[in-house]
């Protein structure tokens, strides 16, 4: 399962390295959009998820991952702008459909108010519309931390909330890759956060009051942060919603152990091939008739 390896031009202003993995069964396409300091390594477990019964496409944001040495970071991105580059990413690639994780709910429910022309469904998992009051206490840290370039103290802060659910192999890398990021990255999550916490949230609820596609939002039993019970605020703001608690897991989903992988699987392709799922389902039940009657 080797992808094809593209760096995309968007609009002449950024570069963007991209991973395509196509599969010739495979009916639709699916573009996944990373959390913040996250890079397309980051959803290596939902690619085997998810292909080959779709086409799947990772993208690293311009100040991140591969996507950063091509370009020069001279200006902090905001989320609009990343929704425009989803946008651009979603018609280059023809996708119908798009799954976020974490922070990269904000960029692509600002693509998805833009209503994309071929995109049908999307899924939003670990994400609210809410700052809570342990989602605070992260992000006032984690502006101070980033502010003053505190390395071991960013890594430490993600793996004690966010990834506290996390094996702790999975914290060893986790801990490694946000505790080495570039100047420039740490400013631009600094940029970001500073922004959540001084600007009005319910811009995100705006936005979704413009989406007029099936929205599943995902979320953990677990997970304080961006929790389920927030994540359901969308509700009365998204017309084709729904929503789904995968158990016994944290704001990492699949990451977190094999059980909220296989329900994060299925909650995902349940919601986009309703019909496979009806099918599975099917053979299931003839085979335990044969199985009785045996």
């Amino acid at each position: 399962m080797r992808p094809e390896i593209a760096v995309l031009d968007i609009q002449g202003q950024y570069r963007v390295y991209t991973e395509f993995y196509r599969a010739d069964a495979a009916e639709k396409t699916i573009v996944l959009v990373n959390g913040s300091m996250a890079t397309t390594a980051s959803f290596a477990q939902t690619v085997k998820s998810l292909y080959p019964q779709f086409n799947v496409v990772l993208y690293d944001q311009p100040y991140a991952g591969r996507s950063k040495i091509h370009n020069r970071h001279e200006q902090m991105l905001t989320k609009e702008v990343e929704g425009q580059i989803l946008l651009e990413l979603l018609a280059h690639f023809a996708a119908e459909h798009v799954l976020s994780f974490s922070w990269g709910g904000a960029a692509t429910l600002v693509a998805l108010a833009h209503r994309p022309r071929r995109v049908e469904k999307a899924v939003i998992s670990s994400f609210s519309p809410v700052i809570n009051a342990p989602m605070r206490d992260y992000l006032e840290r984690g502006v101070d931390y980033l502010g003053n370039l505190d390395r071991d103290r960013v890594g430490q802060l993600v793996n004690s909330t966010l990834g506290k659910h996390l094996p702790s192999l999975f914290k060893r890398f986790n801990y490694r890759h946000v505790s080495s990021l570039a100047e420039h990255e740490y400013g631009q999550m600094h940029f970001h956060i500073s922004h959540v916490l001084n600007s009005d949230r319910l811009c995100y609820l705006k936005a979704a009051r413009q989406i007029d596609i099936p929205v599943l939002f995902l979320n953990g039993e677990w997970d304080e942060y961006t929790s389920a019970g927030d994540a359901k605020l969308f509700g009365q703001h998204v017309a084709k919603s729904s929503f789904s608690t995968i158990q016994a897991t944290g704001h990492f989903l699949d990451m977190e152990h094999k059980a909220a992988c296989r329900d994060s699987r299925e909650a995902v392709v349940g919601f986009l091939k309703p019909e496979r799922q009806v099918s599975r389902l099917r053979y299931q039940q003839g085979h335990a008739q044969q199985a009785f009657a045996i």
